[in-house]
């Protein structure tokens, strides 16, 4: 085939049948298209599939969700790459809302008020919510120390993802880093001999995306406050994950916020995606007039969140406060006993055949949160029918599905873990490997 035998463009929108109301946008689709068939060809390799499959295909992409629901069965549980924690199921929010409308006065209201009466019940102080936690740190920073000094231990000076550190956003906070310690080491002394009269906040990074082992040390959380309360300066401890549910009794050990809290820290912030388990969010809690001052800083309104992220954070925190934690999935997953996950795992596994064997195996927390901590778990080993089929072989035609199925691929083997599957998904889930495991 070379580029000559390309329909042109209008045949090729005669034979798709577009509807007339689609015409403009069917025009550039299949212009562009053609284009890149005609530079294909040009170069003298074959075209992939026939140009009409190709151009119905690319118009057909343009009709579908983008942001599409996934079977997570990799057993990490607030997986990054798959929105982190699951959302609990949320009554619809299609049309008007009293968002900013305060029905028993009929006068503007403020959107605070559908988390911050929730969140003050849990904490025991008050609270505000912008977009997520390096939000919370930006604004926290540039109200409270920009123009002055944040002093914060050499150890706790982590890069959160995607390349954005502490320094760089203390920086563009307007506030000044003034590092003290060593990298796994830092005394109360090194505080103390750090603060001038440019100082204006002492900081706190809890390592819940990293760990440091070995000959390591740094001040309690109750010297850092009796610090802060000595010389005047107010001490903000940044807690990453935001556990607000003790979850000791799973095998994690992260601090409560409600414990920063008790011990005098001025503020906290945390994330409303990690160990909550609701959606991306910040979470600012504390002292009354510091919390209120933060809230009314111009940068405040830029980092507000909408009436879909309050609505799920509402439910969320709702869950928490009357202690339905397994009505929040990423709670209910990490609750979830070995024993149980083993049952389910054999059960689907005789649903699928030779083909499938259960292992004990390891499931893990992801999403910044307890780096250093596995869950036991029992996974689904899938082993590729017959070769010259491979586990990435399988691994992409159950990516393929609708829903795509996510999985874990290892020494040549697709592993499946059910601690993340939703039980009314292994209908589907079982399907997808039935029909992917047909296919090769």
């Amino acid at each position: 085939m070379t580029p000559r035998d390309l329909p042109s463009v209008h045949e090729l929108l005669t034979q798709l049948r577009v509807a007339p109301h689609h015409h403009a946008h069917a025009l550039a689709v299949v212009r562009k298209v053609l284009d890149t068939a005609r530079q294909t060809l040009l170069r003298g390799e074959p075209l992939p599939h026939p140009i009409e499959q190709t151009a119905a295909a690319a118009l057909t992409a343009w009709q579908s969700a983008s942001l599409r629901p996934v079977i997570n069965a990799t057993g990490v549980v607030l997986h990054t790459n798959l929105g982190r924690a699951p959302l609990p199921g949320l009554p619809p929010a299609s049309g008007y809302t009293n968002l900013e409308y305060d029905l028993a006065t009929g006068k503007r209201g403020r959107r605070d008020v559908h988390t911050g009466a929730l969140l003050e019940a849990i904490l025991g102080r008050p609270a505000i919510v912008v977009n997520n936690n390096a939000a919370a740190l930006f604004l926290i920073l540039n109200e409270l120390a920009s123009g002055g000094e944040a002093i914060v231990s050499r150890g706790e000076l982590i890069e959160i993802g995607e390349g954005f550190r502490i320094p760089d956003i203390m920086q563009r906070a307007g506030a000044q880093l003034r590092e003290v310690g060593a990298t796994n080491k830092t005394h109360l002394a090194d505080y103390r001999d750090a603060i001038t009269d440019r100082t204006r906040l002492l900081l706190r990074v809890h390592p819940s995306n990293f760990r440091i082992t070995g000959f390591t040390g740094r001040p309690t959380l109750e010297e850092l406050v009796a610090l802060g309360r000595e010389r005047g300066i107010p001490v903000y401890e940044d807690l990453g994950s935001g556990c607000l549910v003790d979850l000791r009794a799973h095998g994690i050990h992260e601090p409560l916020a409600q414990t920063s809290l008790a011990a005098g820290v001025d503020l906290i912030s945390f994330s409303g995606d990690k160990l909550l388990g609701g959606p991306q969010s910040g979470i600012i809690a504390g002292h009354p007039e510091l919390v209120r001052r933060i809230r009314r800083n111009p940068l405040f309104r830029a980092f507000r969140q909408d009436k879909l992220v309050y609505q799920a954070l509402e439910t969320t925190l709702r869950h928490i406060l009357l202690g339905e934690h397994d009505e929040i999935p990423a709670l209910r997953m990490i609750r979830l006993t070995p024993q149980q996950i083993r049952d389910r795992a054999e059960h689907l596994a005789a649903r699928l055949g030779p083909h499938a064997t259960v292992e004990p195996g390891e499931s893990v927390i992801g999403g910044g949160s307890t780096p250093d901590l596995s869950l036991p778990t029992f996974l689904i080993v899938l082993a590729p029918p017959a070769p010259p089929a491979k586990a990435a072989d399988l691994e992409r035609k159950l990516r393929a599905n609708n829903p795509p199925v996510i999985v874990r691929v290892e020494r040549d083997r697709v592993l499946l873990d059910l601690r993340t599957v939703f039980p009314e998904q292994e209908d589907a889930l079982a399907q997808a490997i039935t029909r992917a495991l047909a296919q090769l």
